[in-house]
């Protein structure tokens, strides 16, 4: 978590991995044109703070709006089908638009299209968070969108306002920015009440400031300042900064970062690896158990991942991305974590090097066994050094 921050100006000057989220109204025009001044501007933004060493993600909406059109299904209300129908069209029109305006930049750009159940399950959580962060080491821009096409009712996010703090979550980001038709959280809907008061930090989503939220506004929004506020309790929770800004000028990013338009900022309560660790260690069962020798138990120690070198041997019943134990030789457990590897694989590699696994497997895997960033010591202190 980035600390010692007192407004959005500050977040976006410290943060660096930010995820920014763009609804429909923003980026689509009432006829289901795409606003390419307007993305050739935003373009240009994220262009220049990738020039200052952050890497960006996008969360888009966009895909029903400009697919209708094209379809000819107009602005009337859309069955579920004519809904998956359109976003397979303008899915197509709209990465097409990003890699156009952001190959301006040399920027290469690829396309995720997630539903609940790839941040939820923690398999499809695991292969969507290492595709991410494969792509930001590549120096890739994720485009990222609900999966329209194949969600139902039943397991969507309901608006790309809490996919994109889902996404936050899932890649341990320090900043999400929500660029809205508002400047940020007012008590009152400004629109109806000149008088109401504006808040640029918010310490803590209280139920107070949830009641604030007032409805979306009519259009192709699915949203409003109630999804806002629960973004900002998915996100705060898990150590991720978020601000709400007004993206309807040109340039929204770098006028917030450049102090000349405001945001409201809220605070995140935790830091993003203490909010993984934690859920690591509370909330996740065993599903299985790997014995470590004496100088695994020293490298864990130390805040080190566990490789299949340091495995002894596996027990229970378990598939890559399940949360597994991990105990010395005696039977005491040290940690848990993320498994990078099915059962039968693990038994396979236990004792063996990194370099081996290739050959063993008859595929090139992941080096760990678990990574740090999925690993949390409960019956082990870390150590200096």
């Amino acid at each position: 978590m980035i600390s010692g921050i007192n407004s959005a100006h500050e977040a976006l000057e410290k943060a660096k991995r930010i995820v920014v989220k763009i609804g429909s109204a923003l980026l689509v025009e009432d006829n289901g044109a795409i606003r390419s001044k307007w993305l050739d501007a935003l373009a240009d933004d994220i262009a220049a703070l990738r020039d200052q060493g952050k890497e960006i993600l996008i969360v888009s909406s966009g895909a029903i709006a400009v697919g209708r059109t094209h379809l000819g299904l107009g602005l009337k209300s859309l069955k579920l089908e004519e809904k998956q129908a359109a976003a397979a069209t303008g899915q197509i029109k709209l990465a097409h638009a990003y890699q156009s305006t952001l190959a301006r930049h040399d920027i290469t750009v690829s396309q995720i299209l997630l539903t609940l159940e790839d941040t939820e399950g923690r398999r499809r959580h695991l292969n969507a968070r290492n595709t991410i962060e494969t792509l930001l080491k590549l120096g890739a821009i994720p485009i990222i969108n609900e999966n329209d096409t194949i969600a139902t009712s039943e397991i969507r996010f309901g608006d790309n306002d809490r996919l994109g703090a889902r996404v936050a979550t899932m890649i341990g980001a320090d900043l999400l920015v929500l660029l809205s038709d508002i400047d940020g959280l007012y008590s009152d809907d400004p629109r109806k009440d000149p008088d109401a008061t504006y808040f640029s930090v918010i310490n803590a989503i209280t139920p107070e400031i949830e009641d604030m939220a007032g409805e979306p506004p009519v259009g192709y929004s699915s949203g409003g300042m109630i999804t806002k506020i629960t973004a900002g309790k998915i996100a705060t929770d898990s150590g991720c900064h978020m601000l709400i800004a007004n993206g309807k000028e040109l340039n929204p990013l770098m006028a917030v970062a450049n102090g000349q338009k405001r945001a409201s900022l809220f605070l995140a309560n935790t830091a993003p690896q203490a909010a993984r660790k934690s859920w690591i260690a509370g909330s996740l069962k065993s599903d299985g158990v790997v014995v470590v020798d004496d100088g695994a138990v020293k490298a864990l120690s130390k805040g080190r991942s566990l490789l299949p070198a340091g495995a002894v041997r596996v027990a229970g019943s378990f598939r890559r991305g399940d949360a597994i134990l991990i105990e010395n030789q005696s039977g005491e457990e040290l940690a848990r974590g993320l498994v990078g590897y099915n059962v039968e694989e693990v038994a396979l590699i236990c004792g063996k090097r990194s370099s081996e696994i290739e050959k063993t497997l008859g595929y090139e895997g992941r080096e760990e066994l678990i990574h740090r960033d999925d690993l949390v010591l409960t019956g082990l202190k870390r150590k200096k050094g």
